[in-house]
């Protein structure tokens, strides 16, 4: 393929940029591979095999992840004439199982989400589901066999189990297989009821709950205090007392929009994105602050309804994904777990918001509804870390004294 078109229009595609206010650091990556393709054009002979030379001089997966999204902007616009869309960020190669199944396989996962979707579940379940069977499918795919009539029970056994017969996947994992076969999937029915009867039973795994020590708590109120320094930008403070106060889940601070703050009534109003379920907190002074002083000083100027903006050009609103970078920001301004394998993460804000509400007697039904749990029960899975309470529990071991000197 010649990449002439492109060498000798390009001027346009960066004017473009520039005059919409994409980064320099972004338009100087995409100017570099138009320059390795003027250099090295001859190696390829389309931009995927472009693409494709790029991804493996490299090691780093975001960098992968930048080639596949600028020769997706070069192919557009050579090809196509398409001048890009910062809020449409279209990768040229589409990674995930699907993408490698065969016609019946893609059919068979197509008429899951569509019958899903009939039914009224929620987008969300319905991806993560479709993408659980999906690599099932591909699994099988792999192994030569390419129709659903081919699966047997071997065949099925073996993508949830190791070597040894033990279980390789989760019960979670093998629930949103399930949710695939279960569904009325029209002419692959009694396929899929066949396949359903040869997943196997795999006993739920509980993990240890991870949850902040008191003396983190209190290294962490610190970044709340006013005129207290620390390297956190407005912004992040304002993440941070979020995350610390109330809980909520990474996606629904990410999507905070202005409308969602009522300063009279001091009151968060969202639909939870994991849920769809309504639920109002109540805007404290620490976070009404922080959220006001953020805007007020530090958000970039946008016509963008969301109060978390990106810090460089064109300020896209943030991704959920961006708020693990941010709580490790959070974590270093406070100096807790900065040891190898100290769990970080958005997570541990949640745990220790509910053994805080739990540990301090707020009812189960109020500090659940907080949350925004929809079954009270969901509790139930943090309330092992209320160390306090369970310490009340514990049975005492006078009545057993230990032998100086003996077991």
């Amino acid at each position: 393929m010649s990449f002439e078109n492109l060498l000798l229009n390009y001027g346009k595609l960066i004017k473009h940029m520039e005059e919409n206010s994409y980064s320099k650091h972004y338009i100087l990556l995409l100017k570099t591979e138009i320059n390795w393709l003027g250099k090295n054009g001859c190696l390829a002979d389309s931009y995927e095999t472009a693409c494709a030379i790029r991804e493996k001089q490299t090691n780093s997966s975001e960098m992968r992840r930048r080639y596949r999204l600028e020769y997706g902007i070069l192919k557009r616009f050579d090809v196509d004439g398409i001048y890009p869309d910062y809020r449409r960020k279209e990768p040229l190669v589409k990674y995930g199982a699907y993408y490698h199944l065969n016609p019946e396989y893609k059919d068979v996962v197509d008429c899951y989400k569509d019958a899903a979707s009939v039914r009224g579940l929620k987008p969300n379940t319905i991806k993560g589901n479709a993408s659980a069977g999906a690599c099932f499918l591909r699994f099988m795919q792999e192994r030569g066999l390419c129709s659903l009539s081919e699966i047997d029970e071997c065949a099925a056994m073996s993508f949830f189990t190791d070597g040894s017969g033990n279980a390789a996947l989760s019960n979670g994992y093998k629930k949103q297989v399930s949710e695939v076969f279960q569904e009325d999937l029209g002419k692959y029915q009694e396929d899929a009821k066949r396949i359903l009867a040869y997943l196997p039973c795999i006993r739920p795994r509980r993990k240890t709950i991870p949850y902040l020590q008191p003396e983190e708590n209190e290294s962490l109120h610190t970044v709340f205090s006013d005129g207290c320094p620390n390297s956190l930008s407005l912004r992040n403070k304002a993440i941070a007392a979020l995350l610390f106060f109330t809980g909520l889940r990474p996606c629904d601070i990410a999507s905070l929009t202005m409308d969602a703050i009522d300063w009279e009534a001091d009151e968060i109003r969202i639909v939870q994105n994991k849920t769809d379920v309504p639920l109002v907190l109540p805007l404290t002074a620490v976070i009404g602050n922080a959220i006001y002083d953020y805007i007020r000083s530090e958000r970039p100027e946008s016509s963008d309804s969301h109060i978390f903006l990106g810090v460089n050009r064109p300020h896209d609103p943030i991704s959920p994904g961006a708020l693990w970078h941010i709580a490790s920001k959070i974590y270093d301004a406070a100096g807790i777990r900065c040891g190898d394998g100290d769990r970080r993460g958005t997570h541990l804000f949640r745990y220790n918001a509910a053994t805080t509400f739990v540990g301090n007697g707020v009812p189960r039904p109020v500090a659940s509804a907080v949350l925004g749990h929809e079954d009270p029960s969901s509790l139930d899975h943090y309330t092992s870390a209320d160390i306090r309470h369970l310490r009340e529990c514990a049975l005492s071991i006078k009545k057993f004294p230990i032998r100086e000197g003996g077991v």
